[in-house]
């Protein structure tokens, strides 16, 4: 198997990248990871010469434009139209050269804003997703839609995985534009330097299920080898685990020894309240997965954050 990960120096590509490195890898296995440096995937030209050059078997896709709720509301046209090209570019190439299997990456984002909890997989397409987000949403939505025709007109093995927040080792810590952990984290450290109070954007009470960027490697090199499904798959902690924004910052504050108070701006957005997802389907495969304690993963994390401060605080 020669396996291409695009989008291989983000958070969840450098952990599958360090997964493999400890030993989970096999012999038969030859890891290619890619980042924007090597192709620009929203010109098929360049996606093309990266598939010929590289000649995968297997895809894991990652690569996509992402960030956090206030960058996202200032940019929903560029998410869709930047996340359709690159989609289209990954899945139509690796469908053009044989690839055997592509894995993509999708977010929970994706489901119905109006819905009922837990969300599952049969639920992605029953209405539209939380306005703040819309483009990014849509536009992966729509590997699910191509998955299934890849499937149907050609007989692809094409699926996707769903994984609820991702945080960990190499995130992107911008306080303005990455995801709510990170930025907590950055923001964390910053007030320790400074002896000031934590400002937390929002109220706090927004829910949401935590998965660590190196359970979720291992999951993705399960799914890659044995999963043969098309419909995606949850890949989550299970409801019991969610944790408020509040608690999140609580964690984080413990684990980098910070004593200042918390701050909640209630002027600042919360996005959506919850979409808690349920794992039962993956529950069904895997049994007896061990995750990664919450506060231990934070603890990792925060510790990675400060060692490396210099180049994870861009």
């Amino acid at each position: 198997k020669r396996i291409l990960v695009t989008g291989g120096t983000g958070l969840v590509g450098r952990a599958i990248e360090k997964v493999v490195a400890d030993g989970e890898g096999r012999p038969d296995e030859q890891w290619i990871f890619v980042s924007s440096r090597d192709a620009d995937l929203t010109s098929s030209s360049e996606t093309k010469d990266l598939f010929e050059r590289h000649k995968p078997t297997h895809v894991i896709h990652l690569a996509a434009m992402v960030g956090g709720l206030f960058k996202n509301l200032r940019s929903n046209l560029d998410f869709w139209r930047t996340n359709i090209h690159i989609n289209d570019n990954v899945l139509h190439v690796a469908h053009e050269t044989g690839v055997e299997k592509v894995v993509s990456c999708l977010s929970t984002c994706i489901f119905p804003d109006k819905t009922t909890y837990p969300i599952d997989e049969t639920m992605i397409h029953n209405g539209p997703p939380h306005s703040s987000n819309f483009g990014y949403s849509y536009a992966k939505r729509m590997i699910d839609v191509q998955n299934r025709g890849y499937s149907e007109q050609h007989g692809r093995r094409f699926t996707a995985v769903i994984p609820t927040n991702v945080f960990g080792p190499h995130d992107n810590f911008n306080i303005e534009d990455g995801h709510v952990l990170p930025g907590l984290i950055h923001k964390v450290y910053l007030a320790k330097q400074t002896g000031s109070a934590l400002t937390v954007w929002g109220t706090g009470k927004p829910r949401r299920q935590f998965i660590y960027s190196l359970d979720l490697a291992r999951l993705f090199l399960w799914v890659l080898r044995e999963y043969d499904e098309v419909e995606p798959i949850i890949l989550s902690v299970g409801e019991e685990e969610e944790v408020s924004i509040q608690e999140a910052a609580e964690a984080i504050a413990e684990a980098m020894d910070f004593r200042g108070d918390l701050v909640f701006d209630t002027s600042k957005a919360d996005g959506q309240f919850k979409k808690t997802a349920s794992n039962a389907k993956l529950r069904r495969y895997l049994p007896d997965f061990q995750f990664t304690p919450f506060r231990k993963a934070v603890k990792e994390t925060c510790a990675w954050f400060d060692a490396n401060y210099a180049n994870a605080r861009k």
